[in-house]
């Protein structure tokens, strides 16, 4: 029976394919969307308005999203925004082959996947508990990460070299690793909660989930560091300007320096999968989070491809040992039953950092140019850094994993 099932590695290994394929077709449209609107448009202020409208419905999406994840199959909710994203796909194809050049047009798909992104990104990060022993969590979390950072290595390298060759064969790749994804989805089997989330208003479950995060600074602060810091810091918006006009790469470097964030990150995601991090935990994510301010200056500085390709991938080993160490104190700290909401705000912060990030760049980019606004991000990464040790003293004091559990006062 459904209720009795335990935990086995069969399951995690559908989760971490049907994340694998959906983040490969992600990243690899991600890559064709941008080429192709900063081509309408030639600005760079488009782009961050592209990262501002993925991000509108995810605001609004996020906590009804992880209310919904505490109190259905979350199998369904993955496998149904699957689908969704496959028509996306189809949209963009079709847009491709009449030749758009308006660029609401693909303003409009960015919304559709604004809104599939609200709903299952809450649900895919509230379900590792639930594939897996709590033993064994802090290890399936970094082999997770490393899936996806993988998929964001590859995805954006295909798709360059995809859109190179034609753009519309990305958009139909992206098409075919959707359904497999969605089909993937259905194949997992997820132990089911102790304890179900307490019946009443939605809006006053999405409450307690809040104030759940909020009276808990460990959480809290976690993160919050990584909001502010990826708010301030972030480039990857930029990418295209970058490949255009710095670097004149082409869209088959835009996708390499797509995948150097990635492809750092997957090597540091690996080896935390092996070697779990096992002292110090906050402080080594305040380090870390600083070297990602650091190394997204030197990017900002360089002219040379080879030299932005090492530090976007020095960006991306410091971003995924913050990652690590965030995801791995929020799930041995969050009670199952309040899993999908905690999840929804933290996916919901996530996606503020990245998409206002990015919508942040394209803005500065257009007011004070492209390398004075990545400049700029690196360094307000190291002020917010500084700023958080002092706000969050629980958090930078955190040794082992083990210490953190969740009854925590």
């Amino acid at each position: 029976m459904a209720a009795a099932h335990q935990p086995d590695l069969r399951d995690f290994r559908f989760f971490l394919a049907t994340r694998f394929l959906g983040t490969v077709a992600i990243q690899m449209q991600v890559v064709g969307v941008g080429w192709q609107v900063y081509g309408i448009t030639n600005d760079p202020v488009s782009l961050g308005i592209v990262a501002l409208i993925e991000f509108v419905p995810m605001l609004i999406l996020a906590l009804p999203a992880g209310d919904l994840a505490d109190r259905v199959d979350r199998r369904l909710v993955i496998f149904i925004t699957r689908l969704v994203e496959a028509s996306g796909s189809v949209a963009l194809f079709s847009l491709t082959l009449m030749g758009s050049q308006e660029v609401w047009h693909f303003y409009l798909v960015v919304l559709l996947f604004g809104l599939t992104r609200g709903v299952s990104t809450p649900t895919l990060q509230s379900s590792l508990p639930f594939l897996v022993t709590r033993k064994k969590l802090p290890s399936a979390i970094a082999l997770s990460s490393s899936v996806g950072t993988i998929g964001n290595v590859s995805g954006p390298a295909i798709g360059g070299f995809l859109f190179a060759a034609g753009p519309a064969l990305t958009y139909v790749t992206c098409f075919v690793l959707f359904l497999l994804a969605a089909a993937t989805a259905l194949q997992m089997h997820m132990r089911r909660p102790e304890q179900m989330p307490a019946s009443g208003r939605a809006y006053q479950r999405i409450a307690d989930g809040i104030k759940f995060m909020w009276n808990r600074q460990i959480i809290f602060g976690a993160i919050t560091l990584d909001l502010f810091a990826v708010l301030v810091g972030g480039a990857v918006a930029l990418l295209p300007v970058y490949a255009r006009d710095i670097l004149e790469v082409g869209p088959s470097g835009l996708g390499l320096l797509r995948s150097a964030p990635a492809f750092g990150a997957a090597i540091i995601g690996l080896f935390l999968a092996r070697w779990p991090l096992d002292r110090y935990a906050g402080n080594c994510m305040f380090g870390f989070v600083a070297i990602f301010g650091v190394a997204t200056i030197a990017f900002g500085l360089s002219s040379n491809f080879y030299l932005s390709m090492a530090a976007l991938a020095v960006v991306g080993c410091a971003d995924m040992f913050s990652i690590y160490i965030r995801h791995s104190l929020i799930q041995l700290a969050t009670p199952d039953h309040m899993r999908g909401r905690v999840g929804s705000v933290n996916s919901l912060f996530i996606s503020a950092s990245n998409e206002l990030g990015q919508f942040r760049a394209g803005l500065m980019a257009g007011w004070i140019g492209t390398v004075p606004a990545v400049i700029f991000g690196g360094v307000g990464a190291l002020v917010i850094v500084g700023a958080f040790m002092f706000l969050f003293p629980a958090l930078r004091k955190i040794d082992r994993f083990s210490d953190v559990a969740p009854n925590e006062p």
